[in-house]
């Protein structure tokens, strides 16, 4: 087989190899701050805005709820689910060490919620916004 060939087979591995460990290191965040690190390299060259962040919680984008339906106006005091009442804890780090601290966790739900508050799932610059908005939010 040709040596340029093999060559080429190997970089191309090599590099398959070099994205799948940048995947994992950023699917397993451990910070809040990580995992806005890692939705601004997804979603390119557009630096997280916490007002926007702030104007897509608040927001209904055309639907029956916003994110403040469920997580209060103020997402650093336990909400309410508007169907079930079940209890939900703050939504800003600063107020529950727990949020944004698992990306599998964080992902399954802004999956589920952007489905029921935009009718989609959220691009990476959205939840970067938003994300970078409640880093802002601090006790």
């Amino acid at each position: 087989m040709n040596r340029s060939i093999l060559s080429s087979r190997g970089v191309n591995k090599t590099l398959l190899l070099s994205a799948t460990l940048v995947t994992m290191a950023t699917a397993n965040a451990a910070t809040p701050s990580e995992m806005l690190g890692s939705y601004r390299a997804e979603s390119g060259s557009v630096e997280p805005s916490p007002s926007r962040g702030q104007q897509f919680f608040s927001a209904s984008h055309g639907r029956e709820w916003s994110c403040a339906s469920c997580h209060g106006a103020v997402p650093t005091q336990m909400g309410r689910h508007v169907v079930t009442g079940k209890a939900i804890a703050p939504l800003a780090p600063a107020f529950n060490p727990e949020r944004f601290t698992d990306a599998a966790k964080s992902e399954k739900w802004f999956r589920r919620n952007c489905g029921d508050v935009v009718g989609r799932e959220c691009s990476a610059s959205e939840k970067a916004d938003l994300l970078a908005w409640l880093l802002t939010l601090k006790p």
